[in-house]
């Protein structure tokens, strides 16, 4: 018999908050955390805004030396892995800490130290590259410093997937406790690439908006939409079998059910035009869950606010749904967060535990004008009141990369 897994803790460093009860307050109050980008000057850029992190301090969440040999994207990764671990008791003096693996992954890694480095190697000379240079810039380095941080011993992964890189992580560590190989994951993810050659690189893709009026930039499924706004930060959870926190007597948050993972095998930006990929995803997650689509209260759509993404996905929705995709409320968090990239699906998996735990839908923000090829509900203007028993977060990355994460009210 496989091992059930429950989510225990939550961490989160969001545009919209630095902590999961800060991030879900921004969240039911319609909150959005896009601005002129203020890492750098933009002028020349096509677009201008981000969704950055406001008022983030490493130290407050490990000491300056171990701070000063990460980058950002790592700080991030550690500073919500310590408040997931917080937020679920999990004491690792009591743990065999060969069994506690941690899967909290990056799609980047750091742009920003690459940038840096080379300007020095080109004005100063290959001798004067920073010796810390590859440690930082890799992104399995969020995995190493989060394990280092917390004494996790057991195995540790960087699962990457483009934009599915999140949800793919968290699902790996689903399986490795359903295989028995650990009692606990810490798993999600984090990423920092608001700088010149992350905005300039997918600007030149013309995935990002041009719009600079942060209440139309990221509107997904609206049909004004024009590309998506980045975001930066961290979404980590520890994920257990229900064996072990039973046994530590730990409060139960939700159950992670199912989870899809599939690939479109059609382009390397764009997702495939029927929507059978990532439909394939959410058939496999609801299938493992043991749930119907007449039985799935919500679905958090990757939804970026591109015109493929959103189109397609809407499409997948209708062919893995059949008529229950008209019923089913569907809402995109990037529309008050922006896309994160690689934390993006882990966020989002948060939120919706905490949609079950509070019985609330957010709405898409930002949502207005209807386009005919988009014509699910979106939930517009005012979020959902009612119960939640079964949520999918969906999750599509470039290469054609699909994930679908089932999570479900907790019942003994």
């Amino acid at each position: 018999m496989k091992e059930r897994v429950v989510v225990t803790g939550m961490g989160a460093i969001t545009p919209i908050g630095n902590s999961v009860e800060e991030f879900w307050s921004g969240v039911k109050e319609g909150k959005t955390g896009f601005d002129k980008i203020t890492y750098f000057d933009t002028e020349g850029y096509r677009a201008s805004l981000a969704a950055q992190v406001k008022g983030f301090n490493a130290a407050d969440y490990m000491d300056r030396k171990t701070a000063k040999r990460m980058e950002l994207f790592c700080q991030y990764a550690v500073a919500a892995s310590k408040e997931a671990i917080e937020n679920a008791g999990l004491d690792m003096e009591k743990e065999d800490p060969f069994r506690v693996g941690v899967c909290v992954s990056s799609s980047i890694g750091s742009l920003q130290i690459m940038e840096k480095e080379e300007k020095r190697l080109i004005e100063k000379g290959a001798g004067r590259v920073a010796p810390l240079l590859v440690p930082m810039m890799i992104s399995n380095m969020a995995s190493g410093n989060v394990s280092i941080a917390f004494g996790c011993r057991g195995k540790s992964l960087n699962v990457v997937t483009a934009c599915a890189t999140g949800s793919h992580s968290i699902g790996e560590a689903y399986r490795s406790i359903q295989a028995g190989e650990v009692d606990v994951m810490i798993a999600g993810g984090a990423e920092a690439a608001i700088c010149p050659i992350g905005i300039a690189g997918f600007s030149s893709l013309t995935a990002l908006t041009s719009s600079d009026d942060p209440k139309r930039a990221s509107i997904p499924f609206d049909k004004e939409r024009s590309g998506f706004v980045m975001g930066e930060g961290a979404g980590v959870v520890v994920l257990e079998s229900l064996s072990h926190a039973k046994a530590r007597g730990a409060k139960i948050l939700a159950e992670v059910a199912g989870y899809g993972a599939t690939s479109d095998a059609f382009h390397i930006t764009s997702p495939c035009e029927d929507g059978s990929g990532a439909a394939k995803s959410m058939e496999l997650a609801m299938t493992e869950a043991g749930v119907t689509p007449k039985e799935v209260s919500y679905i958090n759509a990757h939804g970026t606010s591109t015109h493929h993404n959103d189109l397609f996905e809407t499409r997948a929705i209708k062919l893995a749904f059949g008529d229950e995709a008209y019923r089913v409320p569907v809402s995109s968090t990037k529309s008050m967060v922006g896309h994160l990239l690689g934390a993006a699906g882990a966020v989002e998996f948060i939120t919706c535990v905490k949609s079950i735990e509070d019985s609330y839908i957010h709405p898409t923000v930002g949502y207005k004008v209807k386009d005919e090829e988009c014509d699910l509900n979106y939930v517009p203007g005012e979020g959902i009141h009612g119960e939640v028993r079964v949520a999918l977060s969906n999750s599509l990355g470039f290469g054609g990369h699909n994930a679908t994460l089932a999570v479900k009210k907790f019942e003994a």
